[in-house]
């Protein structure tokens, strides 16, 4: 999760030292499982977007190497602690997903999980990723999505909420529109909605984009 770049928040330095015991649950459960479908083949460079405290660590099998990359130096602080549990090399990086510190093309893959919903500008976030992409490359993605209907006006009126306690979390955001919008077309993507609910924080999008022009 990526809270940006700069000064932290009370409720930001909070949300990073209960994240891990928030999500324990899952992360045994059904986001593991995804993490682990999503990553573990990925070869070559791979970028890890917004990397938070590290779930996608022990997940990652075939890369060459991984730049994990998170703005949060308290999120980071516990990502560091959890690089004994990789089985590749990987790089910690402070930077923020809308200026990336990589020249074009640097990256095989690019993984977003959880992170699309968080970051200040997403059009810009995923402009860079494009731009870091190798042309071949692809994206892969766990995240959680708007809704339809009273549960997407529902999301609306608990972002602001939401936001200040969840390190500036978008329950309301279209991922999937914007990755349309930003030249990325999704060649697989599953929409579901895990158990336990966590309500309004549903539905979930996980899959692979590449860029348009392919």
């Amino acid at each position: 999760m990526t809270p940006g770049p700069g000064t932290q928040s009370r409720a930001e330095l909070r949300f990073a030292a209960w994240y891990d015991r928030l999500t324990a649950r899952a992360e045994h459960g059904w986001a593991g499982q995804r993490r682990a479908a999503l990553v573990g083949a990925l070869t070559g460079r791979v970028l890890d977007l917004g990397a938070g405290t590290g779930a996608n660590l022990p997940h990652f099998r075939a890369a060459v190497e991984v730049t994990a990359v998170e703005p949060s130096a308290a999120m980071r602080a516990q990502l560091a602690a959890k690089l004994g549990q990789a089985r590749v090399p990987v790089e910690v990086v402070d930077a923020a997903a809308e200026d990336l510190p990589f020249p074009d093309g640097h990256f095989d893959a690019v993984v977003c999980t959880l992170v699309l919903c968080t970051v200040p500008d997403p059009a810009r976030a995923l402009a860079e990723i494009r731009r870091v992409l190798e042309p071949d490359g692809r994206l892969v993605f766990l995240e959680h999505v708007r809704a339809t209907g009273l549960a997407a006006r529902a999301q609306d009126l608990i972002t602001p909420l939401v936001r200040h306690f969840g390190a500036g979390c978008h329950p309301n955001r279209d991922t999937v529109a914007n990755l349309n919008a930003a030249g990325f077309t999704l060649q697989a993507a599953q929409t579901f909605k895990p158990l336990p609910r966590i309500p309004l924080i549903a539905p979930f999008v996980a899959g692979t984009a590449v860029p348009a022009h392919r």
